[in-house]
């Protein structure tokens, strides 16, 4: 009875409130099902975040000392950044935090945000199958790397879903003087989903692909995969954080939001972001500290 009520209000609501409650539906899902449930009073906000960011493991680390410090629950849709940007634009979700910083400068500039603030960084990888038949194992360049892997025909996972990890290997490829459309159903692949799925296809080929580091670490199902090509500074990663502009939707939980924003940034937000390691490895680096 209660999924029939819930599923009435979704479809009575007009946009862009249908839209949200769908995307915190979807943000929820699990929550009804674990054997602590979030008590309906207490306050929450939505944030589109990459999943990057959720497939790493740092939202496990993070968000409980986030709630820890301010009673507010963070319900978080894992999008790619462009999708993410989208649910800004729509007044969906309360927070972005992704990492394509081209674009969401422009978000701001079109007044969907309030301001865009830097938070951390880590970096790109080339990853690749350690038979390695391109032969780029230990290069440092990744646009000479992806035309040797053009060249050979070797398979290629992208994830093809305008998030900021596709957008930055399309722009790797250009840089290379490549078109890997041209190789489309053939070496080159796109998975259109997540970080963690693409991998998977990756290790499932033997294929290249390019990922954040964070997701890389975290990655288990490696098989024979293996970073190949790393150190080139056009790899570097930075995240933001923007909260969604009110006067563009002023149903969106601006204070709530605005809390985490400044807490990400904040002395806490910044060493908690650090304190997050695999095999003592960080995986992402603090790049707001006050």
């Amino acid at each position: 009875m209660k999924d029939r009520i819930a599923t009435d209000q979704v479809q009575r609501a007009p946009s862009p409130q249908r839209r949200r409650l769908a995307a915190i539906g979807i943000a929820t899902a699990l929550i009804a099902v674990m054997p602590s449930v979030v008590g309906a009073a207490e306050p929450f906000f939505v944030m589109a975040s990459t999943t990057s960011t959720e497939q790493s493991g740092l939202f496990r680390h993070l968000l409980p000392a986030f709630t820890a410090r301010t009673g507010i629950q963070v319900r978080v849709v894992a999008q790619g950044t462009g999708q993410a940007l989208k649910s800004g634009i729509n007044g969906d979700v309360d927070l972005l935090f992704v990492h394509d910083k081209a674009r969401e400068e422009q978000f701001v500039a079109d007044g969907f945000g309030l301001a865009r603030r830097d938070v951390m960084f880590n970096d790109f990888v080339l990853i690749g199958p350690q038979a390695d038949p391109a032969r780029i194992a230990g290069g440092k360049d990744v646009a000479t790397a992806l035309a040797a892997v053009a060249r050979s025909a070797a398979p290629f996972a992208s994830r093809g879903d305008n998030s900021g990890t596709h957008a930055a290997e399309l722009r790797f490829w250009k840089q290379a003087g490549v078109d890997p459309k041209a190789g489309s159903g053939n070496w080159y692949r796109e998975t259109g989903s997540g970080m963690g799925p693409t991998l998977n296809v990756a290790a499932q080929m033997s294929a290249y692909t390019i990922s954040d580091r964070g997701t890389w670490l975290n990655f288990r199902n490696r098989a024979d995969l293996a970073i190949l090509v790393q150190g080139d500074q056009r790899l570097f990663n930075q995240y933001g954080v923007i909260v969604i502009n009110p006067a563009r939707h002023p149903h969106v939980k601006k204070d709530l939001a605005q809390q985490f924003a400044d807490w990400i940034v904040s002395r806490e937000g910044q060493e908690t972001i650090a304190s997050y390691k695999i095999g003592g490895q960080p995986l992402f680096f603090p790049s707001a500290m006050p």
